[in-house]
């Protein structure tokens, strides 16, 4: 379990996360830092859902700055899979067979109860609450399938977001369908690794995905620097009135602050 958070039920804690695999294993200009990019990919830790979850795929980016001030971006698209470890199952249901006797037992004390008359003495109102957490925030093995997230991320030297974006999400596509695409995927990851070349700046480049074309521009010398985010994110994450009041401290050069959860 990563941090704690035990007082959290099973399905709602977080685990450690570790990189699976990267390819290349190395490269001379950015060597890949193993603890960063787990962290930066999976910032809140392994997470598991069940079939009553939401487990739509989530995409989010992250940036990587040097001590001599060099930038390298990453691109993360999460999503879940379902857990064929007949053991990791287990031991889910285990954790919450153990949540549900601490819980129990904190409701069993709340209303100065014993163990021997747990049943018949516990205040309705309690043991109907603790029914519904138990209800809609529960594992069964028999019952449930479980998932639990991983993620594909992309290294760049540029922030290409829709690119990479487009990209993930159609390598994702390809691993999920039950239909194969034309080519092994891994012709797909060779092809974007060391087949596609950084456009020059001021052209735009055209390669092919999993399933269609995508297209990225690098602006000329006397433009504006690459900003591929869509600031439409912005005005509904901060609103009119914070974003304006940002841009103003920007303009009078004043130490900005942004936190979020």
């Amino acid at each position: 379990v990563a941090g704690e958070n035990f007082d959290q039920s099973p399905l709602r804690r977080t685990f450690k996360s570790k990189v699976l695999a990267h390819y290349p294993q190395n490269i001379e200009w950015n060597p890949f830092d193993q603890d960063a990019v787990n962290m930066l990919c999976m910032p809140k830790g392994l997470s598991f859902r069940t079939q009553a979850d939401n487990r739509d795929p989530q995409l989010h980016s992250f940036i990587i700055t040097r001590e001599d001030g060099s930038r390298t971006y990453g691109f993360v698209l999460t999503f879940f899979e379902e857990v064929t470890s007949k053991q990791i199952c287990t031991a889910m249901q285990t954790l919450y067979q153990m949540h549900n006797a601490e819980q129990y037992s904190s409701v069993c004390a709340s209303s100065s109860c014993s163990m021997d008359s747990l049943a018949s003495s516990i205040d309705e109102g309690d043991a109907t609450s603790l029914a519904k957490l138990q209800q809609y925030n529960s594992y069964d093995i028999s019952r449930d399938t479980l998932y639990v997230s991983k993620c594909i991320c992309l290294i760049t030297p540029l922030p290409f977001m829709q690119a990479c974006k487009k990209f993930l999400i159609q390598l994702y596509k390809a691993v999920t369908s039950q239909q194969p695409p034309p080519l092994p995927l891994e012709s797909y990851i060779h092809n974007i690794l060391y087949e596609v070349p950084l456009p020059p700046p001021g052209r735009s480049l055209k390669f092919y995905g999993v399933y269609e074309p995508i297209i990225c521009q690098r602006p000329g010398p006397n433009e504006l620097p690459l900003s591929d985010y869509p600031l439409r994110e912005v005005f509904e994450l901060l609103g009119l009135e914070n974003l304006v009041q940002v841009f103003t401290c920007v303009l009078l050069e004043m130490q900005i602050l942004l936190y979020s959860q």
